[in-house]
């Protein structure tokens, strides 16, 4: 299948495999959700919105007082971390339900990419009070830093780039194409790390939207193509590596 770069964005649906989603997926930094929060004057409510199985939301709990946590799939948020903090409701980005300017902070965490941009924009000037910020940041699962960037790369450019939706380009252009409403604000620099033995690692590449639609469309696990060179490299399956991957960030105060 090759990419109609002119198609629409359309949202991949992770329900069918949000059990392994939540499992295989990395969390983000502390140290970006207390950045977050220092830009605030207040920190009574924060919306994460696509929140998947509330990776980012668990992080948001720690710095505000209720964190509403809404996905599009009922699956993934059944598959969610519960926290006495986070309300998790399905919602579509672009009709979250949430009253009007009452949101001190909005995150997409990973997620962005899949909205209807001017949609989800109208609803976020509608809910977020003002001074209030939205942030939106996503990392690019073939853009890990050496030595991964040496398997992950290759694999996502020669093997499944074709199969993620069309709304994946603007991870591959590092978030440089978007502009949120508001004023800019600078994002810093911050990244996932994560410590993963073999099967974890596989496991992940087996998460992404592209491999699962190799999967669909083609009957067969794309992984197989990198199995000899993952065991070369790792060696004893067991042994636990350092693998990160930058987060591209977009900031903006309402």
């Amino acid at each position: 299948m090759i990419l109609d770069l002119t198609e629409k964005k359309k949202t991949p649906d992770y329900s069918p495999y949000a059990a392994q989603y939540a499992q295989a997926r990395p969390g983000y930094p502390p140290e970006l959700f207390a950045f977050l929060a220092s830009l605030l004057d207040r920190r009574r409510l924060a919306w994460d919105c696509a929140a998947g199985n509330g990776q980012a939301a668990v992080g948001l709990a720690k710095h505000f007082d209720r964190v509403v946590a809404t996905d599009i799939s009922a699956e993934q948020i059944r598959h969610a971390a519960p926290h006495p903090k986070i309300e998790y409701r399905v919602g579509r980005a672009e009709e979250s339900g949430l009253e009007d300017h009452t949101i001190d902070l909005v995150v997409a965490a990973t997620a962005l990419h899949w909205f209807d941009l001017d949609r989800f924009y109208n609803e976020v000037k509608r809910v977020v009070r003002p001074g209030g910020v939205l942030a939106a940041w996503s990392y690019h699962v073939g853009h890990a830093e050496p030595p991964f960037d040496k398997i992950l790369g290759p694999f996502y450019r020669d093997v499944v780039s074709p199969y993620f939706p069309a709304g994946a380009r603007l991870v591959i252009d590092r978030y440089e194409a978007i502009r949120l409403p508001g004023t800019p604000i600078d994002p810093g620099n911050f990244y996932v790390s994560v410590n993963w033995n073999y099967d974890q690692m596989v496991a992940f590449i087996r998460s992404w939207s592209g491999t699962q639609e190799y999967m669909k469309q083609r009957g067969k696990d794309p992984v197989g193509l990198i199995v000899s060179e993952l065991e070369r490299f790792w060696g004893d399956r067991s042994r636990v590596l350092t693998a990160r991957w930058p987060l591209y960030m977009r900031i903006a105060r309402l």
